[in-house]
């Protein structure tokens, strides 16, 4: 029986690797995916083009306006003369951001008056304008409590209170940092489904699997040996990736490595089942193509990778349960940039395990069925 199964195995990787596209995709595909979403898939906000139209024209405001440049997150490419121009470079796109700095700002900041500047931000893309709104009232805020005088009353400070911030685990809030995780488990995914969906049915568009299957080779052992080579390319691109994503992008990865190793296995479980589930309903490459890219985008939506799953309808948060992408986010977060355990990390790799089990043993019975 091994002996078998080690032949179909060697088969298995000699036909994928004669394939030079199959070649490409497994070695060229999963980097340039990755150094795609890294450069691209970021929801920090920099270099905002930003319009300032200064009123008070004092010491006071033009130091606000070198906070704003300094911090790295404005560039101000404008100076208006009035609120006309202001809408005026908002509606034609040049600038994102507009901030009015009011007559008396350097006045009414001295007497330790309120000082209140406008803001303004195109909210044609809702997530940008809030983060550029959030980033120059929190500059604003602190250029404040730098620069003003303090009120006294009875030459005693006003009583206040001191919030001090401490951010774990991503201390630079760097969207890059939660992203690159996510994107490793994606692509994961999509070369798992690919590889087994399409691997299966070519061999029924070739006819070779009639002539593999008046062979002494069992049905089982024919899974075996056409699932273990794509389990394998699964780890090796699984490797490739996080090796780029650390090193490249300095993503950080605090956890325990053979854990994250061990994750990926019981991953590869679910993502092998469906994939070869695929490759039961699909007669041709390009229906199995098509079915995986069905499976892999609602999977996507639903895994919190792009939107958390507390903001979804209940019914597509019960929809979630049967989404293995789900469980592994939470895992290869955790240990990416948590550095958390097996202790913390148990449920979902038994969840993650349990869907495993279900999908390939559901997957082998059907796919038996059609062999037989």
């Amino acid at each position: 029986m091994f002996e078998r199964i080690h032949q179909m195995i060697v088969k298995e990787f000699a036909q994928v690797f004669r394939d030079k596209r199959m070649v490409l995709m497994i070695l060229a595909a999963p980097v340039i995916q990755l150094l795609m979403f890294g450069y691209v898939v970021t929801t920090d906000v920099t270099n905002v083009r930003t319009a300032l139209y200064d009123l008070d024209k004092s010491q006071s405001s033009r130091e606000l306006a070198r906070s704003l440049v300094a911090s790295g997150y404005f560039e101000i490419v404008s100076t208006p003369e009035s609120p006309e121009e202001i809408r005026y470079l908002l509606d034609k796109g040049e600038v994102s951001c507009a901030i009015q700095i009011n007559r008396n700002f350097e006045k009414d900041m001295l007497k330790g008056l309120p000082s209140p500047i406008q803001i303004i931000a195109d909210g044609t893309d809702s997530n940008t304008a809030m983060i550029t709104v959030s980033y120059a009232a929190r500059i604003a805020a602190r250029f404040g409590l730098d620069t003003s005088k303090v009120a006294l009353i009875n030459h005693e400070r006003l009583p206040g209170v001191d919030a001090r911030t401490r951010i774990w685990y991503n201390p630079d809030l760097k969207s890059r940092n939660y992203n690159l995780p996510g994107v490793i488990a994606s692509i994961v995914m999509i070369v798992g489904l690919m590889l087994t969906s399409m691997a299966v049915v070519r061999e029924r568009e070739t006819g070779t699997i009639e002539q593999l299957m008046v062979t002494p080779i069992r049905p089982f052992e024919l899974i075996l040996g056409k699932t273990i080579p794509f389990a394998a390319i699964g780890y090796f691109d699984m490797m490739l990736v996080t090796v780029t994503g650390v090193f490249w992008f300095d993503v950080p990865i605090k956890g325990f490595l053979p854990l994250l190793f061990l994750c990926t296995g019981i991953y590869l479980l679910s993502v092998l089942g469906i994939g070869l589930f695929i490759s039961t309903i699909s007669r041709t490459q390009q229906q199995a193509m098509m079915a995986a890219m069905f499976f892999y985008m609602p999977a996507l939506l639903l895994s919190g990778f792009v939107f958390p799953i507390d903001n979804m309808p209940p019914v597509f948060q019960y929809i979630t349960y049967i989404n293995p992408l789900r469980y592994f986010l939470v895992i290869i977060r955790g240990i990416f940039l948590k550095g958390i355990g097996f202790s913390l990390l148990w449920p979902q790799m038994a969840a993650l395990l349990a869907l495993g089990i279900t999908i390939i043993a559901l997957s082998t019975a059907r796919f038996r069925k059609r062999l037989e």
